[in-house]
């Protein structure tokens, strides 16, 4: 076996471990109504990373460049704010606040125009206020999602 497969291989049996779990997971808890879309989506995840480690297995896994530190310094700033995100504001201020917080503060930080013009604080403002509307109604509404209550809503 060479390095290059060993390299996808390791990967590969660590993500359909976790997938393998996620899904398990997904399935087993109760109530079933409020596990529709976690379990639509393990079930996804699962099959992905059972390609992924068949394409890794038989050596058809390309090798790629990996992530520059430029690249990686660039990520930075948002993986920081998803960080917070998962592990403290989606259950300290509840999914949809925190989520509202996160978008902004992710757009805010990625967006070319400066920060300091008033028109484009706006649009930052009315396009993340969309996409909050269309996750609301994805998860609340149709799939009857149950999402982090915090100190919000």
């Amino acid at each position: 076996m060479t390095a290059s497969r060993i390299q996808h291989l390791i990967p590969a049996i660590i993500v359909l471990a976790v997938a393998a779990i996620v899904t398990w997971l997904s399935f087993t808890q109760q109530p079933a109504q409020a596990f529709l879309f976690p379990r639509l989506i393990s079930v996804a995840f699962i099959i992905l990373a059972f390609w992924n480690f068949s394409r890794a297995a038989l050596g058809q896994s390309k090798v790629g460049g990996g992530v520059s530190a430029e690249s990686f310094i660039n990520l930075m700033p948002g993986l920081v704010v998803m960080s917070i995100y998962a592990f403290f504001a989606a259950k300290w201020l509840g999914f949809y606040c925190a989520s509202f917080a996160a978008f902004l503060t992710i757009y805010s930080i990625y967006d070319p125009v400066p920060l300091s013009s008033m028109k484009d604080w706006g649009k930052r403002v009315f396009i993340t206020a969309v996409f909050m509307a269309v996750i609301y109604g994805l998860f609340s509404l149709l799939l009857k999602v149950q999402t982090p209550r915090g100190l919000f809503f």
